[in-house]
């Protein structure tokens, strides 16, 4: 196995909480059930042949105009939904409101990059939420690259998106790993050539990060919760 230099993590499921978890606190916030905001983004995203999310994380569309749209969607198969506790032209503002990190992933960043490792984050993301999740990772300073979808006109899994990844790191795939919880993501980067890693929980990811870099991770877990 070639020696790793790049070690990427993915925001949304690594970095962040699971996104299943995400979507129960939204449903906390606003009361829409994660099956009924799924299916209202599919809906828009369909009117564009493109993937649930791409409309905003290829900026296809400001978040203002993505929540008009996604509004109209909810409305058009449910007339009698309650949105008056949603902010949909606003909506990474309300997503984020409250919450926290995956800190154990984060810790995990500071240990790599302490060890001499280069480490960045490999994201599909909507511009107009950059300001909410930078501030929730907090990983500006340690960070050596972020790659983020809606800068670059294309997303995991594009394997374009990879390419550029390895061009602005001057890292070749063979010695760059890539962290994320989506399977499609880790299958189009092993594809070209990069190591992967499926993260499915913290405990799994720093057990084998453990035994692919040597650096001592598994004790986070016993300083930082779950």
């Amino acid at each position: 196995m070639p020696a790793l230099k790049m070690i990427w993590f993915d925001f949304g499921g690594v970095l962040s909480p699971p996104i299943v978890d995400l979507f129960k606190q939204y449903e906390r916030k606003t009361g829409l059930e994660p099956e009924v905001l799924q299916q209202a983004m599919k809906d828009v995203a369909d009117d564009m042949n493109v993937p649930m999310l791409a409309p905003l994380e290829n900026a296809l569309l400001s978040e203002y105009e993505w929540g008009q749209r996604l509004t109209a969607a909810l409305r058009k198969r449910y007339p009698k939904i309650d949105l008056s506790s949603a902010q949909l032209t606003k909506f990474g503002e309300q997503w984020f409101n409250g919450v926290k990190a995956n800190s154990v992933m984060i810790s995990a960043v500071y240990r790599l990059k302490a060890a001499g490792y280069m480490v960045g984050i490999l994201t599909n993301n909507v511009l107009e939420w950059e300001p909410f999740w930078r501030q929730m990772v907090g990983l500006d300073g340690v960070v050596d690259h972020i790659v983020d979808s809606c800068k670059e006109g294309c997303r995991k899994p594009d394997e374009r998106f990879f390419t550029l990844a390895c061009q602005r790191t001057g890292v070749e795939p063979a010695h760059s790993l890539l962290i994320d919880d989506v399977e499609e993501n880790i299958e189009s980067a092993a594809g070209m050539g990069w190591q992967t890693l499926h993260f499915i929980n913290n405990f799994d990811v720093l057990s084998i990060l453990e035994q692919k870099t040597g650096v001592i991770l598994q004790s986070l877990l016993d300083v930082t919760a779950e």
